[in-house]
């Protein structure tokens, strides 16, 4: 019996080699569903493994007229299949979106934008904190956290107190404070 499945595998993959729509269409629902099974093993999405399918199958048949008839025709389109989901998964490591796509159930990509926009809300934010500070204040916040500098630099750039800078530098803090405390919906 698996001989005469082999033999009908053989004139279906030569009637493809031909252009034969049929004998490809026969070829797909015969190997359709091992190929999505094969596919979300490896890919873990069943949009992933559908797509995949639909890759492998479009690949036949562009490439149908340099099928080997005496090569297995199973091993050939799960060789492929392999491929394809290989090739996906090197994406899916360098494209944070695509990775998130095949790996991560939708709700985290859901999340994730949730987590980008009140990121932006916190940014603007805090640049209207920093605004409301009086200017000194402003200038001596902004050097310590935006520009890295320490205290006793910053005393030296502006010829004041370190004493002077690490005040300015608390009461930044405590207006900062207060300021978030008022607008705490957003964070």
């Amino acid at each position: 019996m698996l001989e005469a499945a082999n033999h009908s595998e053989k004139l279906l993959v030569s009637e493809l080699k031909k252009g034969n729509e049929k004998a490809f269409r026969q070829l797909f629902d015969l190997y359709r569903q091992d190929i999505y099974g094969y596919s979300i093993s490896l890919l873990k999405s069943k949009e992933a493994a559908e797509e995949n399918v639909q890759d492998v199958f479009l690949k036949v048949w562009l490439n149908r007229e340099n099928l080997d008839v005496e090569q297995s025709f199973k091993s050939y389109i799960f060789t492929i299949a392999r491929n394809q989901a290989f090739n996906v998964l090197n994406k899916a490591t360098n494209e944070i979106l695509l990775k998130e796509a095949v790996f991560y159930e939708s709700q985290k990509t859901h999340e994730y934008g949730d987590y980008a926009v009140r990121e932006a809300d916190c940014k603007k934010l805090q640049k209207q904190a920093i605004k409301q500070l009086p200017p000194k204040r402003r200038q001596i916040f902004k050097m310590s956290r935006k520009k890295g500098m320490s205290y006793e630099e910053i005393s030296e750039e502006l010829g004041i107190s370190i004493n002077t800078v690490r005040n300015q530098m608390s009461k930044a803090l405590e207006s900062m404070r207060g300021f978030f405390q008022l607008h705490d919906e957003i964070i």
